[in-house]
């Protein structure tokens, strides 16, 4: 096998299984999702999704609903320590993978060893992400990010693969997050992670010009110290300056705001570095032109002279909006200054984490039992999300763990007048009470009278997270709540013939779609293949004394009715029609009926030239 020094994972030993990997996210999905309204909260109302199963097949699901519709995905996928991951991906059918994996069929769990000893240390986690990186892509919107989280041990791997399936022209940005440290660390604390982003289409932000800024990390606070200061002092501006220092003496060594400890000098304007301004020694700075922005004409030069030694130098300060003009040339242009003056900022690329709070507030969510072990900080997430994405925008997380990427978003949304959106993807991996590490977990799925799983844990993070931020913000009228979902196979029967009994087999095929499953389930793998989204509304309304939905304001109308007889298609076909009148949607409808319900090829002809009649020319049958 001819190895590109690019990717990583196409090694002589295991090219063929790299090959089926690109294969597996080219394979259709024979699953589909199935609503849970139970687990769900606020179902009617929420624009979010919580789906659980192996996040390659629900990727696959996903394609054609939210394909260039997500503006930020987010993952932290298992790290590759060397031991078992539960992702087997063993190129057999992936829903009877899953289901065995997940215990809800008889044979055990199946978990792919990933030691030194098989070969392919690397190449066994590769493998797993490649396929799902590549299926995400499609998800992206253009002007969207994507974002893994990641370790020492894969990171230079992981770019490999996202130069592959991303494009090494759209890399953005490592953003390295320095959680802990270790004290007993033999040779160095290695007390950091790290964020790789890339964009979709990083040339179609260069052209827009695209600039992403944030929020100064504690101004808010540091505003209304500030104002306090100020108003307790009478405008004082000194003892403005020592209140200040007393406050930032007062932070934890960690704290974000403590760069802000640097602004002590005070005036009117608010608060000013203390270095002052940079200057040459002995105030001889250089002499050059430097045309006002407005008048175009020639600014007054200071009497020490320019801060930096050419103009193009200055012009670049100039650019990132660090230089202050007057209205015209004849005031000297100065340099940015106080706090106050912008509230935002680009993000940096290392960042102090919240992790060790995290953790804290983690358990005390959930009553003080340590579910999950090191859970990434909800405070990072909320800021990552806040950067990357605006009001309105859906945020992506298809390995969720403990469910942090949506609690981010919602923390997010409470100062977005039209909150994100978010679609978390968890594998319902079993916990087992006999393993010392997952004890904990496991015995407080029992508390919950759940199933031991891990995302029986996501789903009672988000419930928790949604009432503690509904507790501490009343007035907050937000989305809180999710859609549950979960993967399953298909409510349509597979051909699956018994060779030595055809005539039996062809009777028990008449009805093709499974007894087991309810109209909200059939419904909701029609808006997946169809291409609607799982959170469109739904209406219902008897016609004929049959249920008529009405799925996205008319876009979609269905009848799942068992029993459709010729008597009655001219009362249903005449109701739909008068209903979709009413409704008039903005595109074309689709009206969709069970097949084995029509009492014979004639009253199905007939209710469909009827609605041909009427302009519902895409009539389809299941």
């Amino acid at each position: 096998v001819s190895v590109s020094s690019a990717v990583s994972f196409f090694i002589a030993s295991s090219g063929f299984i790299a090959w089926l990997a690109r294969q597996l996210a080219l394979t259709p999905s024979t699953g589909t999702l199935r609503p849970c309204p139970e687990d769900s909260v606020d179902w009617d109302t929420t624009q979010n999704l919580m789906i659980e199963g192996d996040n390659l097949e629900v990727l696959k699901l996903l394609q054609k609903s939210y394909a260039g519709k997500v503006k930020l995905i987010y993952i932290d996928p298992p790290y590759n320590t060397g031991k078992d991951f539960v992702y087997p991906d063993n190129f057999q059918d992936n829903i009877k993978n899953y289901l065995e994996l997940t215990g809800q069929v008889e044979g055990g769990r199946k978990i792919s060893s990933n030691t030194e000893a098989s070969g392919r240390f690397h190449t066994d986690w590769l493998n797993m992400m490649y396929p799902r990186l590549k299926l995400a892509r499609n998800l992206l919107r253009e002007d969207g990010f994507f974002v893994v989280s990641i370790d020492d041990s894969e990171l230079g791997n992981l770019r490999a693969i996202l130069n592959e399936a991303l494009g090494e022209e759209n890399f953005v940005a490592v953003l390295v997050f320095d959680r802990n440290r270790k004290n007993d660390a033999k040779l160095f604390s290695v007390g950091h992670e790290y964020m790789v982003v890339y964009a979709r289409n990083r040339s179609l932000l260069t052209e827009k010009n695209v600039r992403l800024r944030s929020k100064k990390d504690g101004i808010e606070e540091v505003r209304e110290e500030f104002e306090r200061l100020r108003k307790d002092h009478a405008d004082n501006w000194d003892a403005v300056a020592r209140g200040l220092r007393e406050y930032y003496a007062t932070f934890e060594e960690d704290d974000p705001r403590l760069p802000l400890a640097r602004y002590t000098k005070v005036d009117e304007r608010g608060p000013f570095r203390a270095d002052g301004n940079p200057s040459w020694p002995g105030g001889g700075g250089p002499r050059y032109d430097v045309p006002h922005p407005g008048t175009g004409r020639l600014c007054k030069i200071p009497s020490r002279g320019w801060v930096w030694s050419t103009y193009e130098r200055m012009k670049e300060e100039i650019d990132k909006g660090n230089i202050i003009f007057g209205p015209d040339e004849s005031t000297i242009p100065g340099v940015r200054m106080t706090l106050f003056e912008s509230d935002d900022q680009v993000m940096r690329s290392v960042i102090f984490s919240y992790a060790q709070k995290a953790s804290q507030d983690f358990a005390h969510l959930f009553a003080g039992e340590k579910v999950f072990d090191n859970p990434k900080s909800y405070v990072d997430l909320e800021r990552l999300v806040d950067y990357l994405s605006n009001a309105g925008d859906l945020v992506l997380d298809f390995f969720a763990g403990s469910g942090t990427t949506a609690h981010g978003v919602m923390l997010a949304n409470r100062s977005a007048e039209n909150g994100r959106r978010f679609i978390n993807v968890q594998l319902p991996e079993p916990l087992d009470p006999e393993n010392r590490d997952q004890k904990t977990a496991a015995d407080f799925c029992d508390k919950l009278k759940k199933p031991r799983n891990i995302a029986e844990l996501t789903k009672e993070r988000l419930r928790r997270a949604g009432k503690k931020i509904k507790d501490e913000n009343p007035l907050f009228a937000g989305d809180l709540g999710f859609r549950v979902f979960r993967l399953d196979s298909s409510n349509i029967r597979a051909w699956e013939p018994d060779r030595d009994n055809l005539p039996t087999t062809l009777v028990e095929s008449v009805e093709h779609l499974k007894a087991d499953r309810t109209e909200a389930d059939i419904l909701h793998e029609l808006l997946l293949k169809l291409g609607l989204d799982l959170c469109v509304p739904i209406e219902q309304k008897t016609i004929a004394e049959k249920a008529v939905h009405s799925i996205g304001g008319g876009v979609l109308l269905a009848c799942l009715a068992e029993k459709i007889t010729r008597d009655e298609v001219e009362p249903l076909a005449q109701g739909i029609v008068a209903w979709h009148k009413t409704l008039a949607p903005a595109s074309d409808t689709t009206c969709v009926f069970r097949d084995s319900a029509f009492a014979d090829d004639v009253a199905k002809t007939n209710l469909a030239a009827i609605l041909n009649q009427h302009g519902l020319a895409n009539v389809r049958s299941l």
